[in-house]
This record gives C-alpha cells, sequence and structure tokens, in this order.
C-alpha cells in the first residue's frame, strides 16, 4: 500500500490559473495525494456569476467580491483542524491578496500555465462547462503572473505535474534522526539518498554548536528536501504520526536526557530507535518505561562506521516485533545488501537484543583486529617491512577474504614521507566500551569467550607505555631471532583462531538467547553480517549456512575438518612466539582454549575438590550417574 504523504504544518495549497489549464484536475489529485480536503472555487459561485458567464460575459471586481471572501472564510475554517487544496483562477493579485487575508503564512500558491493555443484546444474539448473558450482571452488579459507561487507548466501528464508540486511543498517529514555527529550526517544522507523525507535535529549550544542541522543542509545537494531544526518541539511537530525518530547520541546518560526532553511532546504509538552502542542492560529498561508510556522504544546496533553508515551498514534492531514493522522499511531502505540482494536488516528479538548482539559483534571484532596484529608481529619479526606484510596478506584473501582484512593491507601501505605511517603511530590502543560489556556478560553468562576477553586485556596493556619501555629494558634486553614457522603455517593459524573466534562470539549470543528467551536466529545474525559490517567476510556467508543446521559449530562436519586440517600449524606457531618472546595474545589463546575444550578429563576435578575443602561447596562424582552432591571432611584421617 502506498504511504500518505503529510504537510509539515497546516497549510492552504491555491491551485491558480486561466480556466483550462487544469486546476480541479491536479487540485483532485493532489489532495488524494495528500490525503486532505479539496475544494473547486467554481462551486462557489452565486447563481448570478455563473449565469453571467454563461451567457459569455466576463465577471468584474465587483462580481468576484463576496466570491473571493467566501473563499477565504473557506480557507481559514479548514486550517483549524487540517489542511485543504482549492482550485481558484486568481487571476489578479488583488484577489490573491483577499484570498490570503489573515492566513497569508500559511498559504502556498501553485500556478498553472500554458500556451493561449494549448489551452484552446483544451476547453474546446471540455463539454458542460459554463467557461467558454471565448472568454479565454479575457482571462489572459486579466492574469497578473504571481512572483511568490510555485511555477508548473501544463504540457507534462498532470500525475509529472503533481510529482513536481509535492516536491515543492512543506511536507511533513518519514522520519526524524536527533544527533548529527559523523554516524548521524551519514545517516542522514544515505536516508535522503533512498527517497525518504528526513528532518534533522542537533541541539543550539551557544557558541559551541550553532546552526548544525541548517549548515549541514546546505553542504549536500541529497539534503534539499530535509527539514533542519534546532528547536526540539518543532522538530517533533514536522514528523508524520506515529512519529519514527532514531538517536544518534552518546550512550549513557545522553540517551537518557534526550527521551526527557522528547516525552512532553511524543503521542502513543511514535517509536524512538536508538542507533548508537548502548549496554543492552539500560536497552531493556528504557524499553519498558517507555512501554508504561506507550512509546515504542528500539534498540539498533548499526555496525559499519562512517562509510556504512552512508552506503549502507548492517542494522539489528531489537525490541517489539510490531513496533519493529514500523520502523522496518526505512532502515531496510538504507541496510547493505546480501549477495542475493536482501537487506542486511533484519529485526533481532525482544527488549535489548538487539544492543546485546551488536556488543557481541564488536567483542568479534576486537578478536578479528587482534588476530591481524598477531599476524603483524609474527611477520615483522621475520624482518619483512609493512609493504611486504601486505604483499603476504594479499594472499590470503582468496582463501578467505574480510573486510578488515582488506583495510589492514591498505594501512601497511600507506606511507608518509619515506616511512610507512604505520610505523609512526604510537602503540597505545583505545576502546569505547562495548569490549568491556562483552567481557562482563560473558562471565555472568558463564560462558568462556576467552578470545575477546584476550583482545581486550592486550589493548588494556598497550596503554602503560611508559612501563612497558622500562620493563622491555629490564627483562628482554638481548636481540631475538627471527621465529622459524612457515608462512602457510602462520596462515593456516590465523584461519584456525578465527574460527574459533566466531564459535565463541555465537555461543555466547546462544547462550543470551536461551538465558532471556529471545529466540535469536544464528543464520540470520551471521547473514546481516555478510555485508556493511565490520566483521563481514566470506566466512560470515559459510556461518549463514551452517547456522541453519546447527548452533553449535564444532558439532559441524566442516568445521571439525577445518580444525583438525590447522591444528598442528597453530601450536608450531604458538611454541615459536613463546621461544622467540613474541606477544600474539589471540593466537595462543585460541590454542589454549581448544586444548582446554577438548581435553576429556581436566583438573577441574581438583578445583572443585579445593572449593569443598575451604568452603563446604560439594562436588559431585564420576561414578555416580544420579547428579548427587557430596561434602567429604578433608581433614579426617
Amino acid at each position: 500500500m502506498k504511504q500518505a504523504i503529510h504537510l509539515a504544518k497546516p497549510t492552504v495549497i491555491f491551485i491558480m490559473g486561466v480556466s483550462g489549464v487544469g486546476k480541479s484536475t491536479i487540485g483532485a489529485l493532489l489532495a488524494k495525494q495528500l490525503e486532505i480536503p479539496f475544494f473547486d472555487a467554481d462551486d462557489y459561485h452565486s447563481e448570478a456569476n455563473i449565469l453571467k458567464m454563461s451567457q459569455g460575459q466576463p465577471l468584474t471586481d465587483h462580481d468576484r467580491h463576496d466570491w473571493l471572501h467566501a473563499l477565504n472564510t473557506l480557507a481559514v475554517a479548514q486550517l483549524k483542524t487540517n489542511s485543504c487544496i482549492i482550485a481558484c483562477s486568481a487571476l489578479k493579485a488583488s484577489y490573491r491578496t483577499i484570498l490570503e487575508t489573515t492566513i497569508a503564512a500559511a498559504t502556498k500558491w501553485v500556478f498553472l500555465h500554458g500556451s493561449f493555443q494549448q489551452i484552446k484546444e483544451r476547453m474546446q474539448h471540455r463539454s458542460h462547462h459554463f467557461m467558454t473558450s471565448d472568454l479565454l482571452q479575457s482571462q489572459f488579459d486579466t492574469l497578473e503572473i504571481p512572483q511568490n507561487a510555485l511555477s508548473i507548466d501544463i504540457h507534462v501528464s498532470p500525475e509529472e505535474m503533481v510529482a513536481k508540486i509535492q516536491e515543492n511543498l512543506p511536507l511533513k517529514a518519514q522520519f526524524g534522526l536527533i544527533g548529527l555527529g559523523v554516524m548521524g550526517k551519514s545517516l542522514c544522507r544515505n536516508l535522503a539518498q533512498k527517497g525518504v523525507r528526513i528532518s534533522m535535529y542537533n541541539r543550539h549550544v551557544p557558541e559551541v554548536e550553532e546552526d548544525i542541522a541548517i549548515n549541514f543542509k546546505k553542504e549536500f545537494e541529497e539534503l534539499s528536501s530535509a527539514l533542519p531544526f534546532d528547536d526540539l518541539p518543532a522538530f517533533v511537530n514536522s514528523l508524520k504520526t506515529p512519529r519514527k525518530i532514531m538517536l544518534m547520541v552518546n550512550a549513557g546518560t545522553a540517551i537518557d536526557a534526550v527521551i526527557e526532553n522528547l516525552l512532553p511532546f511524543l503521542s502513543q504509538g511514535d517509536s524512538i530507535i536508538d542507533g548508537g552502542n548502548s549496554n543492552y542492560k539500560k536497552t531493556k529498561e528504557r524499553f519498558e518505561f517507555l512501554k508504561s508510556k506507550g512509546i515504542h522504544f528500539i534498540g539498533a546496533g548499526v555496525s559499519g562506521g562512517e562509510e556504512g553508515a552512508l552506503k549502507g551498514p548492517s542494522i539489528m534492531p531489537g525490541g517489539n516485533a510490531k513496533a519493529y514493522q514500523q520502523v522496518q522499511p526505512f532502515l531496510e531502505r538504507i541496510a547493505a545488501k546480501d549477495k542475493n540482494g536482501v537487506p542486511c536488516c533484519s529485526y533481532v528479538g525482544n527488549e535489548g537484543s538487539g544492543h546485546f548482539v551488536k556488543m557481541i559483534h564488536n567483542g568479534i571484532e576486537y578478536v578479528e583486529m587482534q588476530l591481524l596484529a598477531d599476524v603483524y608481529t609474527l611477520l615483522k619479526a621475520k624482518g619483512n617491512t609493512p609493504d611486504q606484510i601486505a604483499d603476504i596478506l594479499e594472499t590470503w584473501k582468496s582463501t578467505k577474504n574480510s573486510y578488515l582484512l582488506e583495510i589492514t593491507c591498505t594501512i601497511l601501505r600507506k606511507k608518509e614521507g619515506d616511512d610507512w605511517l604505520v610505523n609512526k603511530i604510537m602503540d597505545t590502543a583505545g576502546n569505547k566500551g562495548t569490549g568491556n560489556w562483552a567481557i562482563i556478560a560473558t562471565a555472568e553468562l558463564g560462558v568462556p569467550s576467552t578470545l575477546i576477553a584476550s583482545a581486550l586485556f592486550a589493548r588494556y596493556a598497550s596503554f602503560y607505555k611508559a612501563e612497558r619501555v622500562a620493563a622491555n629494558k629490564q627483562f628482554n634486553p638481548q636481540q631475538h631471532t627471527a621465529p622459524k614457522s612457515s608462512l602457510e603455517d602462520l596462515h593456516k593459524a590465523y584461519q584456525f583462531a578465527r574460527i574459533i573466534n566466531h564459535y565463541q562470539g555465537f555461543k555466547l549470543i546462544q547462550e543470551a538467547s536461551e538465558r532471556f528467551k529471545w529466540a535469536l536466529n544464528l543464520s540470520e545474525l551471521a547473514r546481516i553480517w555478510t555485508n556493511g559490517c565490520i566483521i563481514r567476510s566470506d566466512y560470515m556467508i559459510e556461518l549463514a549456512t551452517i547456522f541453519k543446521t546447527t548452533h553449535n559449530l564444532f558439532a559441524h562436519q566442516n568445521t571439525v575438518q577445518a580444525l583438525k586440517a590447522r591444528k598442528s600449524a597453530i601450536q608450531k606457531v604458538v611454541a615459536e612466539s613463546v621461544l622467540h618472546e613474541l606477544p600474539i595474545p589471540s593466537i595462543s589463546n585460541a590454542i589454549h582454549f581448544f586444548t582446554g575444550y577438548t581435553t576429556a578429563n581436566s583438573s577441574a576435578n581438583l578445583l572443585q575438590a579445593q572449593r569443598d575443602y575451604f568452603g563446604a561447596h560439594t562436588y559431585q562424582r564420576k561414578e555416580d550417574d544420579t547428579g548427587q552432591y557430596y561434602h567429604t571432611d578433608w581433614q579426617q584421617h
């Protein structure tokens, strides 16, 4: 069903021009599109006026006086409740002045024009109308072409004329976005490029943030029909109902402040979309709070960075399923497309599930980045320059390419002067919090997502630059020899570790799905991560198929064979890194986790005995399959 179009504020649209230009036809078509009343001014003529015109006599200004005032009264009454369209010749400026008396600010003029011959031929083919073609010349003689009207040439089709008028009307926006930072601006441009009428809001802070939305609109042609605001009530009023407002502001208290400021101006059934990296627990709280107010809240993870936001991100919306249907057409329109042309945007699940999976997406991303950093460490230790490392990594693309592999090659080739830029960058890596939350979540859920921890803690360790320099002098004064592991072994080790990373990430999502009763679809999540997002890769495309038949990667035969084929390679690489004192935290962790996970009889029996000794925590026995718990007095002989 075609979506209704709404004016941004109550407006009277006067369709004017000489008789025969199609005022009634265009007015009626436009009114249908806008879903507002249409009035033909001819229906408001007095019987005396109609008789006079049917006898071939032109009306005088005196004849028109009462008629024009009656139309003004009609327009004023309509504006109290709605917009409307009035088709009226209004040939003189003085007539138009009467028509817009007291309502000039709410009046829009559309002037339909054509040649005398073209209009005359039209009128000669028109029957049952009191205006004859003989009076046409008198209308042309009377016409005072308006200076403040939208001028439409009637040589095109009625549909084209209506479309042209709509392009120039102050229409209600279909979608609103608050927060014009890097991501917010890119999403606005994306929406506008996809034909969505948007309203844009950025706060006004004197001498700090002034006219952000207005100036942003001026920068890009695609934003010509966008509505810019730094006044929140006006922004909300510019949106058609039920309103759809996306927040692209910093996670945390800023989100709550915006919601608090928005609430007085919203109506029941409106939707707020948080497109930032919010904590999923806070999203659940906001979801419940706004539900009590009759407002829908959707926590949507958005991945792809600035470029993805502009060209097509991966979007992970969570919240009420029916509420999602209201915003679905807009989010899917701007999302990236998978290999089959399907949007990389799909309803994730209830409450804060959208932000949860985005959090884990970021955890997987941390590891993918660290794995490449580990590879860089080993290849650099072998004496390769950044260009040579890039050459090696280029050859890996043919096996299983990824976005992060691609950009790493580009980064390594970038030079500044006679040196590579990467050599000049301080080796301290930041993070914005999602990695921390992922580690907290994996601990709370009891899932061993060890690689995310290794990648996060590697970043933490990098913060201590001065201490690391001092420790290096104290403990590692000697020159290390290059590791002997082959490039093929290193490639296999990297592939092995990537499988473990994705196993752990999706395992964490599956456990959360069961704990919170979200019914998350791992295959669909993998599919929407095949394009647009930072962790898109050839392997993710495989996972979208694999997860159609299993939730456990280790139970899939292809995965089993891939790990077996690469196990000895990663063992060699890690052993060499230890012997040559080269830190590769995530690759090392991958094999350590795998070894522990595939050990049938672990040392945890001793841990449980220790717990029972000092805390009477009890234990189960191997020979007892009933699940009974035992306690021992360990000091009794």
